[in-house]
Formats: C-alpha cells, sequence, structure tokens
C-alpha cells in the first residue's frame, strides 16, 4: 500500500509501457479493432488507467479516470476524420523516469508519459505519426483546390446566357460533374489505411 502511494506521490503510476506485438490480444483495446474489416494494431502503449492503440486505421484510446478504477471510455479517431498535428517529443532528462509524446488529433490533445528506456520505439512512433501528418496535409490540399476550381467553374456557368429551354438540362448536366468531381477527388485523396507507413518506421 505505502509503494502505491508513493508511486502515485510521484507521478510514476500512470507511466505508459510498449506493449510487444505477442501481447496485443491481451489488452482491452484489441476487443475494440475492426479486426473483421482488416485492422490491424501497430503500436501499444498501455499505463495502468490508459491505452493508446495505433491501429492502420485509427487512435483508439481507451481513457481511465483513474488507476485505481476498472471504468473506462473508448474513443475512437480514425485518421481519415481527425488530422495529425504538432507532433512533439520530451525527451528525458538525467533525473527523469520518463520521456512525453505529444500531438493533436482533430481537435483532442493527446500526451504520453513513457519508460526512459523507450526512446528509440517512440522515435519510431514520432516519425510514423510525421509521415502521416504530412499526406493528411496533402491531401487535405488536393481537396481544396478541387472545391476552388469548382467555384470557378460555377461563375463560368452563371454568367452563361442559355437559350430557352435549355438551362434545366446543363444545370443537370453541371450538377453530375460537380457530384463526379468531389467524389473522385475525396476518393482519390482521402486516405483512410497508413498500415504501410507504419511498417516502414515501426521495427517489431
Amino acid at each position: 500500500m505505502f509503494k502505491k502511494i508513493a508511486s502515485d506521490a510521484l507521478g510514476l503510476s500512470d507511466i505508459g509501457k510498449i506493449i510487444r506485438p505477442d501481447d496485443f490480444d491481451k489488452t482491452e483495446s484489441d476487443d475494440y479493432v475492426l479486426h473483421e474489416e482488416g485492422e490491424q494494431i501497430h503500436f501499444l502503449i498501455k499505463s495502468k488507467s490508459d491505452e493508446y492503440c495505433f491501429t492502420n486505421r485509427a487512435l483508439i484510446h481507451l481513457d481511465g479516470e483513474k488507476a485505481t478504477s476498472s471504468k473506462r471510455n473508448i474513443y475512437r479517431y480514425d485518421y481519415y476524420r481527425y488530422p495529425i498535428q504538432n507532433i512533439s517529443v520530451e525527451t528525458a532528462g538525467t533525473i527523469d523516469l520518463d520521456l512525453e509524446i505529444k500531438f493533436t488529433i482533430g481537435s483532442q490533445p493527446i500526451s504520453v508519459d513513457i519508460e526512459k528506456k523507450e526512446g528509440e520505439a517512440i522515435a519510431d512512433l514520432y516519425k510514423s505519426l510525421v509521415t502521416i501528418s504530412h499526406i493528411q496535409d496533402s491531401d487535405a490540399r488536393v481537396k481544396g483546390y478541387a472545391k476552388d476550381s469548382l467555384e470557378l467553374s460555377k461563375t463560368l456557368f452563371t454568367d452563361n446566357r442559355f437559350q430557352e429551354g435549355t438551362i434545366a438540362n446543363e444545370f443537370e448536366k453541371a450538377a453530375k460533374f460537380a457530384f463526379d468531381w468531389l467524389n473522385t477527388t475525396y476518393n482519390e485523396n482521402t486516405r483512410k489505411d497508413f498500415g504501410d507507413i507504419f511498417n516502414k518506421y515501426i521495427q517489431n
């Protein structure tokens, strides 16, 4: 009991440990992975109260209110819906027992303390998240350009004068073109699976 109180007082009770692939199926996070849809775990950090499960498609966060409570809130952040930004690592000092990785996914700030000895593995996770962030940013820019192009086309369309009886037909063609254009742009520039990125940087 004394050890637990001392651990909590020192802030050591919630330092995360990196779970190895052979033990992924022993975590709570594994129950919420869409294995049936081809989702796979690539990196998993577990502390006494939380789990941070990085799959090829999403971050699954099991958020525990207290280390002494068994209650968990399960949050899922699919990468195609929640861009990753502001990734940083605070390395451990001489007397520190942990290091910290921070990032924002969507509007949610995430901060995870990890054992100092896991620095190399955290560097691999850092590189994976930075690369995913770059791809997300590039995709968002292309989709923005597509919308801008449609706005310009709409201006040209409305400024044009159609002969009587043709505007309905022309509008139908324009609406179909706009839908197809945006749908194609979305599908070609909305990446949902980043398994190859994790495989590139994370050595299990």
